[in-house]
């Protein structure tokens, strides 16, 4: 059986990878099994790949631990970035092949795609310039002894990454990883497979040595569970929900206490006050909620509009909305396609009636878009109270709820009255506002008059119950080294 097949997309047609990616070789699983990945545009298969189970994750663990004690320790970090650089360059070369494979696998617009796969190399090419930039300090204590720090690689990392932004989530781990002499076993999402395979034909392409990279496409409860607990597994590293988040820790602190970064959920409250520029604000809330289909952990999924402006803002955040495309993800004007799968469709609609049940307003949306495919309207409620569940649990979806508010402390007050904090957005015109509430507001990331605006050189990373640790940026580079301590004596005085 091939480990290859022939794929036409309505843009490109490629050769698409359906083996494991282990030790630099494509393989079956050890199992023998393999699952279909569906297109969310019309509910049909795409292709079977091959299933990784623990004995493949084991398999994986012994590549990487042999490269990273073997070639990869003897690799100059200068190389690692000429390598990581290559990468990013590869990836500017097969944008349109990646993309493609993204929209059909992951149902995101081609436009939306092009612009993920542009910014997964961005960030590859800036982890690529840490490369070499990764020291420690000398620490004066006294004239008898030099001491400095090391900041070393932890070692083999273990990363399981999620299914609404498959290749840009595959380079956040990989590149920061790999600039700071890791490596790495990374599990795809089981709904989006195809695009992290894809990419680590580029990773061949761009000389970086066998056992480096491997890339297993499986099941969070199989191939993501043995990650997590796997005794030589030194690092793992999750994007996803909070709950499978939690299961991770607690599968890190039972084996071998491995560190552990969480970038997990979210219910992000979106600030509108009375002075903001209303149609910059419609405009930013809009992209805030319905980006990505609504499949977004730092969702701008709680509106709150200070009552000044509320029924303006309303009637025309509505009239905004009905201008979003929903449809085909290769249709040039596209702007929202499927939701990822069955699951997420069924989920997203019980929460729709959940919000109907509860006695909130529909102002537009609702209901199903289309008759095939994993379509929903752009949904907004109004009229929605703190207490009702579509304002307390991440719906993960194209919905979102406004409630409104009268003064400043009551908008700090409900937009911190959330267990997570992964994110919140001001939208102001007066430049004191916007740093007080700023301030108060237990969010990893606070937006001022824009949304969703994320750039690999600000760290990302959430409060409270929205994760542990920082990705993107300097910070991120700390997620991946382990610091240590050398104290040499140098004068001929014994202690005592």
């Amino acid at each position: 059986m091939s480990l290859t097949t022939k794929i036409e997309t309505p843009s490109v047609t490629y050769e698409q990878p359906i083996g494991l990616y282990i030790d630099g070789q494509w393989v079956k699983g050890k199992e023998g099994k393999t699952f279909e990945t569906i297109n969310p545009t019309n509910e049909k298969p795409i292709v079977a790949v091959h299933e990784a189970g623990p004995d493949d994750v084991d398999i994986a663990v012994s590549a990487a631990r042999k490269a990273l004690n073997g070639v990869w320790a003897d690799t100059l970090p200068s190389a690692r970035g000429r390598m990581l650089t290559k990468l990013a360059d590869l990836f500017d070369e097969h944008i349109d092949t990646l993309a493609a494979i993204e929209s059909l696998d992951n149902g995101k617009a081609l436009s939306m795609a092009k612009a993920d796969v542009a910014a997964s190399s961005a960030c590859l090419r800036y982890y690529g310039g840490w490369a070499d930039k990764i020291h420690g300090k000398v620490i004066d204590t006294d004239p008898e002894t030099l001491n400095y720090t090391r900041h070393e690689p932890i070692g083999v990392c273990g990363q399981i990454i999620p299914w609404n932004f498959p290749l840009a989530m595959w380079s956040w781990k990989i590149g920061p990883a790999l600039a700071t002499g890791n490596t790495v076993v990374l599990k795809t999402a089981e709904q989006t497979p195809l695009s992290g395979l894809y990419a680590a034909t580029l990773c061949e392409k761009a000389g970086i040595p066998a056992g480096v990279v491997n890339i297993l496409s499986g099941f969070g409860k199989t191939a993501g569970a043995a990650i997590a607990s796997h005794m030589d597994v030194d690092k793992v590293a999750f994007t996803g929900s909070t709950a499978v988040g939690r299961t991770i820790l607690q599968a890190a602190a039972k084996s071998n206490l491995k560190k552990v970064t969480l970038e997990l959920g979210g219910k992000s409250p979106n600030i509108v006050f009375n002075d903001a520029n209303i149609e910059d604000a419609i405009s930013w809330v809009n992209f805030g909620i319905f980006f990505n289909h609504g499949q977004c952990c730092c969702a701008g999924s709680r509106i709150y509009v200070q009552e000044g402006i509320y029924d303006e803002f309303i009637e025309k955040f509505k009239a905004r909305t009905a201008k979003n495309v929903v449809g085909d993800p290769f249709a040039k004007d596209t702007f929202q396609g499927p939701q990822v799968s069955q699951l997420q469709y069924d989920r997203i609609m019980a929460y729709i009636k959940a919000g109907k049940d509860a006695g909130a307003k529909v102002e537009t949306g609702g209901e199903r878009h289309g008759d095939k495919g994993y379509f929903i309207q752009p949904t907004i409620f109004s009229g929605v109270s703190d207490d009702m569940k579509i304002m307390q649990e991440e719906i993960f979806g194209p919905v979102c709820s406004i409630s409104k508010f009268k003064t400043e402390d009551e908008a700090i007050k409900a937009g911190n009255e959330t267990t997570y904090g992964l994110a919140a957005a001001v939208h102001t015109t007066d430049l004191n506002t916007a740093i007080r509430v700023s301030n108060k507001l237990k969010a990893g990331t606070v937006w001022v008059n824009n949304y969703n605006l994320i750039s690999y050189q600000v760290p990302f990373g959430g409060f409270k119950e929205s994760g542990i640790g920082r990705e993107l940026g300097k910070y991120a580079l700390a997620n991946y080294t382990q610091v240590k301590s050398v104290r040499m004596r140098l004068g001929s005085a014994l202690f005592g």
